[in-house]
């Protein structure tokens, strides 16, 4: 259960942080998904003119970079047919299965709330040696996540600052969010999922090595003001969605913590975005059905924007 209301340990020098527990109550699982309802799902679906669909995630496999050490490779087999042999049937019927090993967190993914924490708590207060298990996660798992089905907007940084790609360590504050946001027309409500386009994904099929050693994105101004609009999802065309390098190096992944641990917000990386900019698609329904994998932190995800 999560621990009663009380403050994380700070950092030296910190003033303590009152984060938890939770504005939707100290039991809570799910954060700003509580902001999802029947409402907003019409909402959004009214968005639907077209019929054009846009797949956001990217094909993963043994080459894809990805935060070390994370690694996957699919192992193909026929069971019990060598040599050409089929199960023994008149018909000669033959088969193959596919085992994965390997990390969920490569690739277009989703973040729950059990990723990242603060000194060892989680969202709503929840303790890693409560919690956290080598066999899986028994609170904030990803199989909690309910279905996510609300109106997505896309933020273009790409467009706005004038190149088809920022670059590595290039910062997004909470400024150029709301300019941009503005320039482009786009208004972010309550519930919403929020995708930066930076064009950093183009580089996974010609610099792949680029790709994974650093990354434009967020800093944690922006993070915050994210979580003051009230979104239910911050994702980016990038594997951390924040800024790599660091401009402190002391200090890492302090969107993360924003994110998901105080807020209850949940975090899609590696999104393909750039059909929907070039298109420029400011807002869309947006799907997501995630796997669910008991205990899991994170998991490959495949969403879908239909316009």
């Amino acid at each position: 259960m999560p621990a009663a209301a009380q403050t994380a340990t700070p950092a030296p020098g910190q003033p303590p942080a009152n984060w938890y527990p939770s504005r939707y109550g100290a039991d809570d699982q799910i954060g700003a998904m509580n902001l999802l309802n029947a409402q907003k799902v019409l909402e959004a679906v009214r968005l639907v003119t077209r019929g054009q669909v846009y797949r956001l995630g990217v094909p993963v496999g043994r080459e894809t970079p990805a935060f070390p050490p994370r690694s996957l490779s699919v192992t193909v087999m026929m069971p019990d047919q060598f040599g050409g042999a089929t199960v023994p049937s008149e018909n000669r019927m033959s088969y193959a299965d596919d085992m994965f090993t390997g990390w969920l967190g490569v690739g277009s993914q989703i973040d729950s709330f059990a990723h990242l924490g603060i000194d060892n708590v989680f969202y709503n207060g929840n303790r890693a040696q409560d919690f956290m298990h080598t066999t899986g996660v028994t609170r904030l798992g990803i199989e909690g996540i309910p279905p996510m089905v609300t109106r997505g907007v896309l933020v273009d940084m790409a467009r706005a600052r004038g190149k088809p790609m920022l670059d590595e360590g290039e910062i997004i504050t909470a400024d150029d969010l709301r300019n941009v946001m503005r320039d482009q027309g786009v208004q972010v409500r309550r519930g919403d999922v929020v995708l930066i386009h930076t064009g950093w994904v183009e580089l996974l099929e010609r610099d792949p090595a680029r790709f994974g050693k650093g990354e434009p994105g967020i800093d944690n101004g922006a993070a915050e003001y994210l979580a003051s609009l009230e979104v239910v999802a911050v994702g980016a065309d990038t594997w951390g969605v924040e800024a790599v390098p660091f401009r402190n190096p002391n200090r890492v992944w302090e969107g993360h913590q924003t994110l998901l641990a105080k807020n209850g917000i949940h975090i899609l990386e590696v999104m393909d975005t750039r059909a929907l900019a070039r298109d420029q698609a400011t807002e869309f329904l947006f799907v997501l059905g995630q796997p669910l994998l008991k205990g899991a932190v994170q998991a490959i995800i495949n969403p879908i924007a239909i316009r």
